[in-house]
């Protein structure tokens, strides 16, 4: 098993327009592309175990491949730990994984086959709105966030 190694990727820019950027735990391949070990809290797109290529100039990266992973963001106004006690059993009975817990920001991995239905029905019933909203990090273009990206059709298709 390779050692973890910590990456820097662009997630943006804050409202001086300054770059940010975020760091992320990864398995370095003999290729030299990375596996994501966790999603990502702010960068678009990607999840835990997706491998992807890291452009070392620009910390701008190429997705490689997908590992199945939907990537899930719970911002809270309050304490998030309530909201986790809740939130993280039931997620983790369908095989999610709490990546990341700060005070206002949950982050979870889950594979796509639990089912959009099944896992929006779990976020819908403990993220009311007003104090705590969830969002797919992987689901939606980067650029619109509207768009479907679709990538999990083959996953999904019966063999």
């Amino acid at each position: 098993m390779t050692a973890l190694q910590v990456i820097e990727l662009f997630a943006g820019t804050n409202p001086d327009g300054e770059p940010v950027v975020e760091r992320l735990q990864v398995r370095v391949n003999e290729d030299d592309s990375c596996q994501l070990v966790r999603s990502p809290a702010f960068i678009k797109g990607i999840a835990s175990g997706d491998t992807i290529r890291v452009d070392k100039d620009d910390q701008k990266f190429e997705l490689v491949k997908r590992s199945g992973n939907l990537a899930i963001r719970v911002f809270c106004r309050g304490d998030s730990t309530e909201l986790s006690d809740r939130l993280t059993p039931q997620l983790e009975k369908l095989g999610g994984e709490l990546d990341m817990e700060t005070p206002r920001l949950l982050v979870y991995s889950i594979h796509v086959s639990c089912g959009f239905d099944k896992i929006e029905q779990i976020l819908n019933s403990a993220c009311d709105g007003a104090n705590s909203v969830w969002y797919y990090g992987n689901v939606y273009d980067p650029k619109d966030g509207q768009t479907p990206l679709n990538w999990w059709q083959d996953i999904l298709k019966p063999e």
